[in-house]
């Protein structure tokens, strides 16, 4: 179980920690990211990293996948979430 801390609360997610925090393989977040699904980017280092309400995107594509909606629609539906912000409270009753 990955542990937050005050130190680790605010920084980015390595794709392990998502995966791990997320219970999905870390295949899945790769293949989610393929699709246009969730999104990161590139450490110096040249690794995967993702902003923390990447978990939430995850949780909802997960529900929304169980529900038996096509990731094509889940995609459209999480492309009308704002971008260059953590999504509100509203934005997530709206979608």
């Amino acid at each position: 179980m990955v542990r937050v801390t005050p130190e680790t609360f605010h920084r980015e997610l390595t794709v392990g920690e998502v995966a791990a925090r997320s219970g999905v393989a870390v295949s899945t977040l790769h293949f989610y990211e393929a699709k246009g699904l969730i999104c990161s980017h590139r450490s110096e280092g040249k690794q995967r990293r993702y902003p923390r309400e990447v978990l939430r995107r995850v949780a909802i594509i997960k529900v929304a996948q169980r529900t038996g909606i096509p990731l094509a629609e889940i995609r459209e539906a999480l492309s009308t979430l704002p971008e260059g912000r953590t999504p509100t409270a509203a934005d997530w009753s709206r979608l």
